[in-house]
């Protein structure tokens, strides 16, 4: 027998999703309670006017959780520091939603709720994300997911419900992108965007909010120098900053100067392909700088197999597996590999370009005069002709009996 719904507990953005969403349950769920929660991490000036707008369609209340240090220290610099991409996507959404679902599950616990609901749609990877959070720490727990049961099948028509059910929207159908902004990153889908034979129009008003497009960029380059602490970065140009601070301020540099446009055409979990433009200024800037930081404080081996981890990670992080036993391991090698990741790395800004303008440590594995042309105590060349004689034995022995049978 199913359990009767008295108390649900809505993740809330106030975008068209789960604007119509509150409305949706109480016309569905008869007598019910919602309880909206939005997650600040980093959305800024969106979180304006949520209370009086939640209030107003039907929740009983409103909670508005400052999860940005959290966000940052416990989802962004792990991946950060693992060098975690997936086809080329810094992952600001994938690990925004653990982050925000766990403390969903936190408060509907705390309220009593029976059910959590979101509005991710049936076709999209968040679904998977949120619901596999709400099952590591609630497993219980119901989960409502309108996108995969109500009559609407488009956000035109999501438009329409909110113009029946008079509840304002910050958008309209001509600036109907669906859109996903956070500290690290601004995401648009939808549109003229869908088909990938359409180039952005990256200079039309309102399209990139994080930065301009490299032609609009100035003609002279920016230089920042950052500074690492065992793979965290610490400082930008010798001030010592939280990282909510940091990405803040390198979002602002890095968006001036065109920086971390991308447009993709992605494999979404659920099998099919989408396309997305990503605006990641201060994350493609801090993901330049701690991979240069990297290629004179890690060994050879430590780095080509961690790049082999960084690819595993940023799979699991994109399909919501952030609270598995796999990924609590692989962090925990990362972390030993960023001992000795401390110093300093200047990179030049230059429409949209990302330039390594130098590199110090006080754990470099570069030695000037080993990696020279000339002599050194370090490195007898004479020896490399014996070695070059053992390394290639095999290819040497190969040719000899390629050379005297037929194939």
């Amino acid at each position: 027998m199913k359990k009767e719904i008295k108390k649900i507990v809505l993740a809330y953005s106030g975008g068209l999703d789960t604007s119509i969403i509150i409305p949706w349950l109480k016309e569905n769920y008869p007598g019910c309670e919602v309880v909206a929660v939005s997650g600040d991490v980093g959305q800024g000036t969106e979180l304006d006017g949520l209370e009086e707008k939640a209030i107003k369609t039907g929740a009983s209340k409103l909670y508005i959780e400052d999860l940005r240090k959290e966000y940052v220290e416990e989802y962004i610099w792990p991946c950060l520091k693992a060098g975690a991409k997936y086809e080329s996507y810094l992952l600001g959404t994938s690990h925004a939603r653990p982050c925000i679902a766990k403390r969903l599950v936190e408060i509907a616990k705390a309220e009593g709720a029976d059910a959590i609901c979101h509005g991710c749609t049936g076709k999209g990877n968040d679904q998977v994300r949120f619901e596999l959070t709400i099952k590591a720490f609630a497993p219980e727990m119901e989960i409502i997911a309108p996108w995969r049961v109500w009559d609407i099948k488009s956000r035109e028509e999501e438009i329409d419900y909110a113009e029946a059910h008079n509840i304002p929207l910050k958008i309209n159908r001509e600036t109907n992108y669906s859109k996903d902004k956070n500290l690290w990153h601004l995401s648009h889908e939808g549109l003229d965007l869908e088909s990938p034979a359409n180039e952005p129009d990256y200079q039309k008003e309102g399209f990139l909010e994080l930065g301009v497009s490299p032609e609009q960029a100035p003609d002279t380059p920016t230089y920042v120098t950052i500074h690492f602490e065992k793979g965290i970065p610490t400082a930008l140009d010798g001030v010592q900053m939280d990282g909510v601070a940091l990405i803040e301020k390198l979002n602002a540099i890095g968006g001036a100067n065109g920086i971390g446009i991308l447009d993709i055409v992605e494999n979404r979990l659920v099998g099919m392909k989408s396309r997305g433009v990503y605006e990641t200024p201060g994350g493609s800037i801090l993901y330049a700088a701690h991979n240069v930081l990297e290629t004179i404080t890690l060994d050879k081996e430590t780095s080509h197999f961690k790049e082999i981890v960084a690819q595993k990670l940023a799979d699991l992080v994109y399909n919501g597996q952030w609270f598995t036993p796999l990924k609590d391991a692989i962090c925990a090698f990362v972390d030993d590999t960023q001992k000795t990741v401390t110093g300093d790395v200047k990179l030049k800004l230059y429409k949209g370009n990302i330039i390594n303008a130098g590199v110090t440590s006080p754990y470099s594995l570069y030695d000037e005069q080993t990696a020279s042309f000339g002599e050194d105590e370090d490195y007898n060349q004479a020896d490399a002709g014996g070695f070059i004689n053992l390394f290639g034995l095999s290819i040497k022995e190969r040719a000899k009996l390629l050379g005297s049978r037929e194939f």
